[in-house]
């Protein structure tokens, strides 16, 4: 993500040349002014990324125009220079909302170096002002089954505040939605939302990635680089498969999410930071922790609230609105108008298992709007679904090799394709399980979840014989 403009601020002609020159070789757009006022008109005229400014100019004080940038909705980012610094000159630069500051004379190794952190900087504000832009525009997690209404309410509980929310759920159910929705509707909304995938990254990057590192902390550190917990300071970080760090990491995140504190790589100097953490995970942590893959200590400062996503295969009544949703979007971005979809593709959707979860179901749904004619409904061959227990053929549906047509296949009545789906009672026993899960068993607060009253509640246990699995 290139910058687009930089603006040098010099009275000194041998200064701008050198620098231009050395910047436009790695094919940046460069303009050149000497004196305030041609920066400011330069500045209005053109969509400036980057300013390298002098304080001492032949018509004022660069200072005095970075405090004027520094008032702009849209500033660009200003590196000072001076050859007469002093300690005093730098801190009131920095104060004002200086990026950096150059000390005369400079060589062109300083200049890049300092030209890549910025670039470094503007990427990530760019990424997190869409990412919270995506975060506004994107729908909430979609789905009106009991389970899932349960969920949302926990969600509008627990975001306001700043505890710490680990996230679990198969991968494909919507783990980062749930996430994007917590910091949407928490205080710390307009700060930056940082995200990392913890599966993605190297054992022997991730530290750097976490806490970042100093210029020749080790080999291929050429400049200092901020880590995700600097740059999510004020804001909120997204740990994503936090199962997958490994145990020599798992004390420092510990440290950072105790004391709020910790070193880069190759430094001795300890940062502090304000950050509210968000995890998620498609493991048993519990699991992890008695294999001992993962600190039992650091398990549970993750987990002061916990979140758990049902998959798709507990929740299918969420399907036919999951499906009409992505199904809008698809004809939306490929300009194709389907009126819906046929009925026996609503029957085959809802007696698919969903390995993938709402991920696979929204990648299907794509597929068959790619597939599908025009103004006509999508069919069940649309979908492109393997059943994952495929329907057994009569002896007579298979075709002998004398007959030129194959027999068309056994189709299942309606009460048998009724009969592969939940039953009423299996999905009621599976919100009441799913419930108390997510009230770690209090079942007062469960009954609360399910919109019924504590005597109701303890019939269904009995009724389904949940009382010993149930907690109390």
């Amino acid at each position: 993500m290139p910058f687009d403009r930089i603006l040098i601020v010099d009275d000194h002609l041998i200064i701008r040349k050198t620098m231009a020159d050395a910047l436009r070789a790695k094919r940046h757009s460069v303009v050149t002014v000497e004196t305030i006022a041609d920066a400011e008109k330069a500045i209005q005229r053109n969509n400036i990324d980057v300013v390298f400014l002098d304080v001492r100019l032949t018509d004022g004080n660069g200072v005095d125009l970075l405090e004027r940038l520094s008032n702009m909705p849209d500033r660009p980012l200003v590196i000072m220079m001076s050859g007469h610094a002093n300690i005093e000159t730098a801190v009131e630069c920095m104060r004002l909302g200086a990026f950096d500051f150059l000390v005369k004379p400079f060589d062109i190794e300083q200049v890049e170096a300092v030209f890549k952190k910025a670039q470094l900087l503007s990427r990530m504000m760019k990424v997190n002002r869409s990412l919270s832009t995506d975060v506004v525009k994107s729908f909430h997690f979609l789905g009106d089954s009991p389970v899932m209404i349960a969920l949302k309410q926990l969600i509008h509980k627990v975001a306001p505040t700043e505890a710490t929310v680990l996230i679990s759920g198969e991968n494909g159910t919507g783990k980062e939605l749930v996430a994007n929705d917590i910091y949407n509707l928490s205080s710390r909304s307009d700060g930056p939302f940082i995200k990392i995938n913890c599966a993605a990254v190297s054992d022997t990057l991730m530290e750097s990635e976490f806490f970042g590192h100093e210029k020749g902390a080790y080999t291929g550190a050429t400049e200092r680089r901020e880590g995700r917990f600097e740059l999510a300071n004020g804001g909120t970080l997204l740990l994503d498969e936090i199962s997958e760090i490994p145990p020599r990491l798992q004390a420092k995140l510990l440290r950072v999410l105790q004391e709020g504190e910790f070193e880069r790589v190759g430094s001795c100097k300890t940062i502090k930071v304000n950050v509210r953490v968000l995890a998620t995970t498609n493991r048993d942590m519990k699991k992890a922790v008695a294999s001992g893959d993962f600190r039992e200590d650091l398990y549970y400062r993750l987990n002061v609230f916990p979140l758990h996503i049902p998959p798709l295969r507990e929740r299918t009544e969420d399907i036919p609105l999951l499906a009409e949703t992505f199904l809008s979007r698809a004809c939306k971005r490929y300009g194709h108008k389907i009126p819906g979809f046929a009925p026996e593709t609503l029957e085959a959707m809802m007696r698919h298992p969903w390995s993938g979860n709402v991920r696979e179901l929204q990648n299907c749904v794509e597929r068959a709007v790619i597939l599908s004619p025009g103004n006509s409904f999508i069919e069940p061959d649309a979908l492109g679904l393997v059943p994952a227990d495929p329907i057994a053929r009569p002896a007579a549906a298979v075709a002998p090799a004398a007959v030129s047509e194959p027999a068309a296949p056994a189709k299942r009545s309606a009460e048998e394709d009724r009969a592969a789906l939940p039953s009423l009672d299996e999905l009621e026993k599976r919100h009441i399980l799913h419930a108390l899960t997510l009230t770690n068993g209090n079942r007062t607060h469960a009954a609360e979840l399910l919109k019924i009253s504590i005597r109701t509640l303890r019939n269904k246990l009995n009724e389904y014989k949940l009382g010993e699995s149930a907690a109390a």
